[in-house]
């Protein structure tokens, strides 16, 4: 039994090894040039680490030193107040914080029940469905490791 695991195991650091040599070789090498031209933007920036202690960044230390960075637009006024507002009609704020849990949570009576939007099939749909399904090899047949006949036996599957 420990032998099954420690194949198991070995195959697991195998396939993951192999998944981030594809990833880092899916990215192309860059050029001498191109590393030039992204030092001279951090540093006209001020993104470079200027503190190894801290992790702080040259414009997070001197920001008076370089250009405003442009803010993004969020939310107004009048959004977030409407959402609060919806919020607590709906009872999906936090009750007490400790918990985690939300007064909806905690008083379902006092609240209106949400609107579930299941998408309800025929029968017939449904074995449509699972036809289709055994036909593409998408049934699973492990069930203590979740993987399907396509993935067990891929070659009946092209």
């Amino acid at each position: 039994m420990k032998s099954i695991n420690k194949f198991k195991l070995a195959g697991i650091v195998v396939a993951a090894m192999m998944s981030s040599q594809a990833f880092a070789m899916a990215e192309a090498p860059k050029t001498r040039a191109q590393v030039k031209a992204e030092l001279a933007e951090a540093q006209r920036n001020g993104d470079i680490i200027a503190d190894g202690e801290t992790g702080m960044t040259l414009r997070q230390m001197f920001p008076g030193n370089y250009p405003a960075v442009a803010q993004v637009a969020g939310k107004t006024r009048a959004q977030v107040q409407a959402e609060l507002a919806e919020a607590v009609r709906n009872g999906d704020i936090l009750a007490g914080g400790e918990t985690g849990m939300t007064l909806r949570e905690m008083n379902p009576s006092k609240y209106p029940a949400k609107e579930m939007t299941a998408e309800v099939k025929t029968r017939a749909q449904v074995r449509a469905e699972l036809a289709l399904a055994i036909k593409n090899g998408d049934i699973i047949v492990d069930g203590e490791t979740g993987r399907t006949q396509r993935e067990l036996f891929p070659h009946l599957y092209k």
